[in-house]
């Protein structure tokens, strides 16, 4: 069975990939993660897990790399991981009673051989209250996700209205996307 290195720390995709039943190992690239200048925010995922994807090649040269990046997008301005807890109840603020997209870019790379591809969602929040925003970042502390929430999390359950798209994706891996592109590396069913 071909070696599968994860290229993240985000214990979703880790949680993901567990459970598709994959067998893989994870080594964290180490990439500047700014988003190149002029760059539309649609196309800065799959960029940088293309960055991440080609950090780990010569780490694990007969490796299957799976690299992933996600962003949040609110229009066409990527909302990104919360500074501190200022920062996280303002992001929730402008998302409240908004639809915003989730856009996960994928870079699968085996040697020379090299696939990208990127889902988006679109996420609408009900309007939220000031409360419900203060009772999330209190308790959830989302300082480590893109958009200030998660939507397995409370604030999913509570304050999503609907979605358009792959759940999944918004957790950070569009991981059906994945298993079929992973066919073509020769691994899967």
């Amino acid at each position: 069975m071909r070696q599968i290195i994860l290229a993240s720390q985000s214990p979703r995709r880790k949680w993901l990939m567990e459970m598709a039943e994959l067998q893989f190992d994870i080594i964290v690239a180490d990439v500047d993660e700014t988003n190149p200048p002029g760059m539309p925010g649609d196309d800065v995922p799959e960029f940088l897990a293309r960055k991440k994807a080609a950090a780990i090649a010569p780490i694990a040269p007969e490796a299957v790399i799976v690299a992933a990046d996600t962003v949040v997008l609110l229009d066409h301005h990527i909302l990104g991981k919360p500074t501190d807890e200022a920062n996280a109840l303002e992001i929730l603020r402008q998302l409240s009673g908004r639809m915003h997209k989730v856009v996960s870019g994928v870079c699968i790379r085996d040697g020379a051989k090299e696939v990208g591809f990127s889902v988006t969602t679109e996420v609408y929040f009900r309007a939220l209250t000031d409360a419900q925003i203060r009772h999330y970042v209190t308790n959830y502390k989302p300082y480590d996700k893109a958009g200030a929430y998660a939507i397995q999390e409370w604030i999913g359950v509570t304050g999503i209205e609907k979605i358009n798209g792959d759940y999944y994706n918004v957790m950070g891996l569009p991981i059906g996307d994945l298993i079929v592109a992973l066919k073509d590396f020769g691994i899967g069913a």
